[in-house]
């Protein structure tokens, strides 16, 4: 006779949803295998068989509502199988040459047959948020279960995976020669080293950018303006450093741009120290070094930190130590041209700043059209922790600070 499996008494999962049915009927389970898994709002928990047989008629689909005592499928205890074993076996004897050859057949089928992969609940859990199918992880826990860390690898291979698919698009037929006279050089070294790490930024991280322009009239008056009382020459300045001051003014109200987030163990990490990376163009590639403390230097300080950081990266003197630890990034184009362009953030940061060149526009601003000068700027976001609301809200502080309510004067 057929027996039933139940929902079992599992403490508050009261008409709970079914987000996995783990068998399929035919199938042959032994006491302890996971046959459903149900989600609440508080956690995932999968209920496994209470007996060894062979799976007569599932009950229950994917979507389904239960409570404890519903009934989830029958089947057929194994000791009623004890004499299709036995003659299975005689005749496995009999042809022993195809032992070998269907060894661990039927295990690979089910799975290639019915996509089931073994995982626990909140493996699962963190596999659905991240989009990954775990029919396509390689699970190196005992049985084959998907692990974490198998997921987290399957994550990393994917600039990989991306890098390869690029790769055969670029096979061409012909070679680059055939078509007139070439040079072929080694890529530096500092572009090997980064590539990877932007292929993986680009593919795992959903990026956002925000384009918006401010208008920095007043700051740049004041800033091509600054001298030294006592010699009265010129203070030089960058508007770099105004910017970084700029930033960690809003990164103090808005927390979540000065953070760090784990998919793995689903935490976020709110940095208390400010730390801004700034894009250096260098002969070797680009390098990203970190200006430390910011919020505790004055805008000569700062600038003069500017300075010596890129002299140190464009010499290759500079500690590989201070290309990490950053709170967010400032990628600017204004020494060389251009308004708007899209910056790949710098994981483990969530958000890098991208900043055009300054340039005169007619402004229609207190009824009448003025020349103003207008920066402009791309601001990229994880949109994982950052939404579109919170960015517009932190550009428009940094328009505040850097704009026509201009207040650096107490800053240097």
């Amino acid at each position: 006779m057929t027996e039933k499996i139940l929902v079992p008494n599992i403490g508050d999962f009261k008409n709970v949803e079914i987000i996995e049915v783990l068998v399929k009927e035919g199938d042959k389970i032994n006491k302890g295998d996971p046959i459903i898994t149900l989600e609440s709002d508080k956690s995932s928990v999968e209920v496994p068989s209470t007996i060894n047989g062979s799976i007569e008629k599932v009950k229950i689909k994917i979507g389904d509502k239960v409570s404890e005592g519903d009934l989830i499928l029958t089947i057929n205890p194994e000791n009623k199988q004890v004499e299709k074993k036995k003659e299975k076996t005689i005749k496995e004897v009999k042809t022993s040459k195809s032992i070998k050859k269907t060894t661990a057949t039927p295990i690979i089928t089910q799975v290639a047959s019915s996509g089931i992969v073994g995982a626990s609940p909140n493996v699962m859990r963190f596999a659905r948020e991240l989009g990954v199918d775990l029919s396509q992880v390689h699970g190196t826990g005992r049985g084959g279960r998907v692990l974490e860390v198998d997921i987290k690898e399957h994550v990393k291979n994917i600039g990989s995976a991306s890098a390869s698919k690029k790769n055969i698009v670029e096979d061409m037929p012909y070679a680059h020669s055939e078509f007139g006279a070439i040079k072929v050089e080694k890529i530096p070294r500092i572009k090997r080293l980064s590539g990877p790490h932007l292929v993986n930024a680009w593919s795992t991280i959903p990026h956002v950018t925000q384009h918006d322009e401010i208008d920095v009239t007043e700051m740049e008056t004041f800033r091509k303006n600054l001298t030294d009382l006592n010699t009265k020459e010129k203070i030089p300045i960058t508007p770099i450093a105004f910017i970084i001051r700029a930033l960690v003014n809003a990164m103090k109200r808005y927390p979540n741009f000065n953070s760090s987030i784990d998919p793995i163990k689903e935490e976020i990490t709110f940095k208390k120290y400010f730390h801004i990376g700034i894009a250096v163009d260098t002969p070797h590639g680009l390098m990203v070094p970190k200006i430390r403390d910011v919020n505790n230097k004055d805008l000569s300080a700062i600038s003069n930190e500017l300075r010596k950081i890129s002299k140190a990266c464009k010499e290759l003197k500079i500690d590989k130590k201070e290309f990490f630890g950053g709170s967010m990034t400032i990628s600017s184009l204004g020494g060389i041209g251009g308004s708007f362009f899209t910056p790949i953030i710098n994981p483990p940061e969530v958000c890098i700043l991208g900043v055009g060149r300054t340039e005169s526009k007619q402004i229609f601003l207190n009824g009448k059209f003025q020349r103003r000068m207008m920066m402009p700027i791309s601001l990229s976001y994880d949109h994982r922790i950052i939404d579109g609301a919170e960015a517009a809200r932190f550009c428009q502080d940094l328009k505040i600070s850097l704009g026509r309510n201009f207040a650096f004067k107490l800053a240097i």
